[in-house]
């Protein structure tokens, strides 16, 4: 089995019905508020590394995570110090990931001409002057996968660890039925 790195899960949550945005900056040590660039709080946790974008709406969004557990315990954190600084926020709040982007590598050299012309131009997107990957739209799991002539892979728009590793056995099952993937 091709080996599946995580390198960035984005989840949002909602962890109370408003927040005071310029108590929650001068709360929340290292944090920027600066309304003239962007229109919420940006808060980094360094365990696990993370960044934490508040909006007064009281929607976060948590980015650069490594794992979805990750996630939860970054929001868990974030919690914890907005509450330390007297303000509530929801105990348990639902946790949604919007995109998960792994990478993994099939191990070998991959002739992309080749790949864009047989597994059609309805799947791929393949421009060389403009990107030097392949852009391959699978449906089922519903993932994009940048797929390069190293033969390492880029995929993105997952919403579970499942999705990724599916679409890698995809991948690899449809370079392989097309005699494409060489080892050697």
């Amino acid at each position: 089995m091709t080996k599946i790195r995580i390198e960035n899960v984005v989840a949002t949550t909602v962890i109370c019905k408003e927040l005071e945005l310029s108590k929650i900056a001068k709360a929340l040590h290292g944090a920027q508020y600066d309304t003239d660039r962007f229109p919420g709080v940006v808060y980094r946790i360094k365990e696990p590394k993370t960044a934490m974008l508040l909006f007064r709406s009281g929607k976060v969004v948590c980015t650069g995570a490594r794992s979805i557990a990750d996630v939860g315990d970054a929001i868990a954190l974030l919690a914890k110090h907005i509450e330390a600084a007297g303000i509530s926020v929801l105990k348990r709040p639902e946790i949604l990931v919007q995109n998960i982007v792994a990478s993994a590598d099939l191990g070998c050299v991959l002739n992309l001409n080749t790949i864009a012309i047989t597994l059609g131009l309805d799947r791929v997107e393949y421009e060389p002057e403009q990107f030097p990957g392949l852009v391959y739209r699978i449906e089922q799991p519903k993932v994009v996968a940048l797929i390069f002539g190293s033969g390492k892979i880029v995929l993105t728009g997952a919403k579970n660890t499942s999705d990724i590793e599916a679409a890698v056995v995809r991948i690899h099952e449809d370079l392989n039925n097309a005699g494409l993937l060489t080892h050697g």
